[in-house]
């Protein structure tokens, strides 16, 4: 079981966030409430763990859990302004190195991303911020790639500095730095062989004439080192039918790169040799989808199978260990058949596994692999624990030329049928992103509080393939678009929903999407919610015409009447739904300001709009409060615009 402090400290969290809510607004705090336990790892000796978790607000901390006896101690925090912790590891059994990353302005017009790399011992002493030369303000202050055997303090870091990037053995106790790799002029990223040697870097040429192109460079060298050799030269645009090969991994042991690369117009799997013949054979390539990635293991990255998405998330094991371990964890946790072995000791006698579901958030699991024993540390959200979820469905529906449309389908829990309900259409952001089959505490609110929620994964979604990206979902805007309403349509064409109590709510380009159907469409939707929703792609693509990127963007959003056609902002006079819309005012993704322009123009045009801003926060919205507040006010709003009591 978690440790004590663990459960303590979760209940305490949660009081506080509870404390300004009534009864009603349970639920809101409840699936408010970001995961208790993300980014869960084992030490070296696997006595230890270490994961990030929630604080009060938008805070986080890196909490460090004795396997042993359970007591928990904070070891780091970040109050979110504006640093918050994003990952953390192991540089030996005794000292954790984590990630800090957060925004700020320097001034009304000039935001700024933030990055710091800190080291403590496990009780929290010690603390060494690993910054070059002990500097205070880095932009990026560079990263770990590597953290080597984990019998001493050192870890390989990423460095900017001396005229570009280059990579540092760094003493994560007193801060020294050894340089392994000088630095590359136009290096972007480096990998590592998982045995302390750089083996590849990606190069971006065009960094040498300030007019950035989507052209990379990716060069190698042999165990022994010496000069690079050309990899692959790869053109970047997602709509590229053969972009070239693209190195993700590099396996020491076998002296091997993996790469991606188009096959059939999907993403397939490549195992590239290093030793200077340049040999390629396929690994695997699914006929349906992209692969979309490696599953690597223990302190040295190894390899041991390859990921893509289907109707849900699958991997194709190359180490037969795992591939019979996955499949008995599978029939043993029935209700949580999504298993990922995410760490594991040094020798790999220990493991951490995380077993989740469409209706279970997911549990970590310590399993000995020498006694076969396996018990829980850890829940991912505690705080729904005991409350009935919601299970989710892969479907599909035709899009008005005939193409089928790959969606989930979520009912409220305990419904079998549905039959005239009120229902929500879910488009994901992105555009080049996609939905997963699994717990999304989005869909799992509005199931519990009523609605069948329908996740279209309209064309311009990624991991289908270059043909389905349709270029991508911004410049061609109108497929994906249409491709949303032909959702809402079938929902209402099949029965499952009624139609005079549909609704549509998205965040960032799914916010987009439901204030932009609903200017191609007025009379679908009858209520609209948008979190941080884009609603200018003319203020997008422009805002890069005084940098080396406008070239690159402009390709991306295509013309710019094409993309006033398809600016919610130009066109709110068609809007008919009422609108509800929330956005954080410390937002680098998507600025605040494209929510303000929007219900300046609502208003103007006598339309039904309100604008939540959140001070202080980000586009993620990272904060108990405030997504609970979030989620409290949404469902007040499509109730009274649909006229549907509480349940």
């Amino acid at each position: 079981m978690a440790g004590v402090f663990a459960r303590v400290f979760a209940a305490a969290l949660l009081l506080v966030a509870a404390s300004g809510a009534s009864a009603a607004d349970d639920s809101a705090v409840r699936f408010g409430a970001r995961p208790w336990a993300d980014n869960a790892e084992l030490s070296p000796d696997a006595k230890h763990l270490v994961f990030i978790a929630p604080g009060v607000g938008g805070a986080n901390a890196a909490l460090v859990e004795d396997l042993k006896d359970g007591r928990t101690t904070v070891v780091l925090s970040g109050n979110g302004k504006p640093f918050l912790l994003r990952n953390c590891g192991w540089s030996s059994n005794s000292r954790i190195v984590c990630r800090l990353m957060g925004n700020t302005y320097l001034s009304s017009a000039h935001r700024a991303v933030y990055s710091r790399t800190i080291a403590a011992d496990i009780d929290g002493s010690r603390q060494k911020a690993l910054t070059k030369n002990g500097q205070d303000v880095y932009y990026y202050d560079g990263e770990v790639i590597d953290w080597l055997d984990g019998a001493s303090d050192a870890v390989l870091m990423i460095r900017p500095g001396g005229g570009g990037l280059y990579v540092e053995r760094v003493d994560t106790r007193t801060g020294a730095g050894t340089t392994v790799e000088k630095p590359h002029e136009i290096a972007t990223n480096y990998l590592t062989d998982g045995a302390g040697r750089i083996r590849i870097v990606s190069e971006m040429p065009s960094a040498r004439t300030y007019v950035a192109t989507n052209v990379i460079d990716y060069r190698y060298r042999s165990t022994e080192g010496g000069d690079w050799k050309l990899f692959s030269r790869v053109d970047g645009p997602a709509d590229n039918p053969d972009p070239g090969l693209r190195p993700i991994a590099v396996d020491g042991t076998r002296d091997v790169a993996y790469a991606l690369d188009n096959r059939s117009g999907r993403d397939a799997l490549y195992r590239v040799a290093l030793d200077g013949s340049m040999k390629t054979e396929l690994v695997y390539a699914d006929p349906v989808v992209d692969v979309d990635g490696l599953v690597t293991l223990g302190r040295h990255g190894r390899v041991i199978g390859a990921t893509f998405v289907s109707d849900r998330r699958q991997v194709v094991y190359f180490d037969s260990t795992y591939q019979a371990l996955a499949a008995s964890l599978a029939k043993t946790l029935p209700d949580t058949p999504l298993i990922l072995f995410t760490s594991a000791s040094a020798d790999e006698r220990k493991l951490l596994v995380f077993a989740t579901g469409d209706a279970d958030p997911g549990r970590f699991y310590l399993l000995d692999r020498d006694t076969k024993k396996m018990v829980e540390v850890l829940r991912a959200r505690p705080d729904l624990t005991g409350r009935r979820l919601a299970n989710m469905q892969a479907v599909s529906y035709p899009a008005a030329d005939g193409t089928p449309i790959p969606a989930y389908l979520t009912l409220p829990p305990g419904v079998t049928t549905a039959k005239g309900l009120p229902a929500i259409v879910m488009p994901h952001g992105g555009p080049s992103a996609r939905d997963e089959w699994g717990f999304d505490w989005l869909v799992q609110y509005y199931a519990a509080r009523g609605f069948v929620v329908l996740q279209p994964q309209y064309r311009g979604s990624s991991g289908y393939g270059v043909g389905f990206l349709k270029g991508n979902g911004v410049k061609s805007w109108r497929i994906a678009i249409n491709d949303i309403l032909d959702g809402g349509r079938w929902l209402n064409r099949t029965g499952m929903a009624d139609p005079a109590k549909l609704a549509i709510v998205g965040w960032s380009y799914g916010g987009y999407a439901a204030l932009q159907t609903n200017v191609v469409d007025p009379d679908l939707f009858k209520a609209a919610v948008a979190v941080a929703p884009v609603t200018s792609l003319v203020v997008l693509r422009n805002q890069y015409r005084r940098s080396a990127w406008f070239r690159v963007e402009a390709q991306y959003f295509g013309g710019e009447t094409e993309a006033e056609a398809g600016s919610p902002v130009h066109h709110a006079e068609a809007i008919k739904a009422p609108v509800l819309m929330f956005h954080g005012d410390y937002d680098t993704t998507v600025e605040v300001g494209q929510s303000r322009a929007m219900q300046v123009a609502l208003k103007a045009q006598g339309k039904t709009s309100t604008l939540v801003i959140y001070p202080g926060l980000d586009h993620q919205l990272a904060d108990n409060d405030a997504r609970a507040d979030m989620l409290a006010k949404s469902d007040a709003f499509l109730r009274s615009s649909l006229g549907i009591a509480a349940p």
